[in-house]
């Protein structure tokens, strides 16, 4: 009798653990997709020097950093996984997501800057231990870049190029 109350608790905790965790990444790609849209014009590169157009630019560092954590229905489904060998596709999910949120919240700090593009940029992810380090409790992801905005030209120098008639 037991052992069937101990296997009906873990069938109700994986089946919320499922329910609500993909009701909570479902969210969070929606929320995903519609900042990517909206910051589309800020262009993000990896490339270590500028294009010649942004030469003239400000440099700055921005960054964005985020932490994930792993839902039980993750953890279970990547312990049976680890058993057999092969992709954890529910960990792949959860990496992508967090990289997508860093680089976001990367180019809304660019935004406020004034940036037109992003250069340089590189990611760090590091795995925040869960269950006295026996699994990956959550992940965390930085991004940062260097941010390039236009220099502002001097109220002197807009004095003197306006055209008079």
């Amino acid at each position: 009798m037991d052992a069937l109350i101990q296997l009906g608790l873990f069938a109700t905790l994986l089946g919320l653990g499922f329910f609500f965790g993909r009701r909570a990444e479902a969210k969070h790609y929606q929320s995903i997709f519609a900042r990517e849209d909206e910051l589309r014009q800020i262009v993000v590169s990896t490339d270590r020097f500028p294009p010649i157009e942004f030469m003239n630019h400000n440099a700055a560092l921005v960054s964005g950093n985020v932490v994930i954590s792993v839902d039980y229905f993750k953890r279970v489904s990547a312990g049976l996984r680890a058993l057999v060998g092969g992709r954890i596709r529910s960990y792949e999910t959860l990496l992508d997501r967090a990289r997508r949120e860093a680089l976001l919240r990367m180019q809304e700090q660019a935004r406020i800057t004034g940036a037109e593009a992003i250069i340089n940029t590189k990611f760090e992810t590091s795995r925040v231990s869960g269950n006295n380090n026996k699994g990956i409790g959550s992940i965390e992801v930085l991004a940062y870049g260097t941010a390039l905005s236009p220099k502002a030209i001097p109220p002197k120098a807009l004095e003197t190029s306006a055209i008079t008639l």
